[in-house]
């Protein structure tokens, strides 16, 4: 099965790292790749994608070459798995904006969040397959 989708997640965030987990258990059909934007040989593999701004907010790039952002990312991940239910209410239009804010709040504080969390603030690297 081709690619659907490339997601480009921060690998030291333990809760990014959670959810690419779960999306990878459901994803039995290898619709997703799962890309760390801090691997080594990253910027030479995806050099139109900017680490900055994918730590800022989650990157995905659909296997026409367009790229989306945060909670698109978000429901195209979870669509491709057969799980999009779960996250098709945060894309409708009066929830979407308020739903975006929230995101990005999230991810500009994932790392406080995550530690109230799951007890770590970040990893060196953490993997997909524990």
């Amino acid at each position: 099965m081709s690619t659907q989708l490339v997601l480009f997640f921060d690998g030291g965030c333990p809760l990014c790292v959670k959810e690419m987990r779960h999306l990878k258990a459901k994803d039995k059909q290898e619709k997703l790749r799962f890309e760390n934007i801090w691997a080594a040989d990253f910027a030479e593999r995806y050099p139109q994608v900017d680490v900055a701004e994918a730590n800022r907010i989650l990157h995905g790039q659909k296997a026409d070459g367009e790229m989306i952002y945060g909670l698109d990312v978000t429901h195209a991940a979870w669509s491709a798995v057969g799980r999009g239910w779960m996250t098709a209410m945060l894309r409708w239009p009066l929830i979407r904006w308020f739903a975006d804010k929230g995101y990005l709040y999230f991810a500009r504080n994932r790392n406080g969040i995550s530690k109230l969390i799951t007890g770590k603030e970040r990893c060196v690297q953490c993997s997909l397959d524990e």
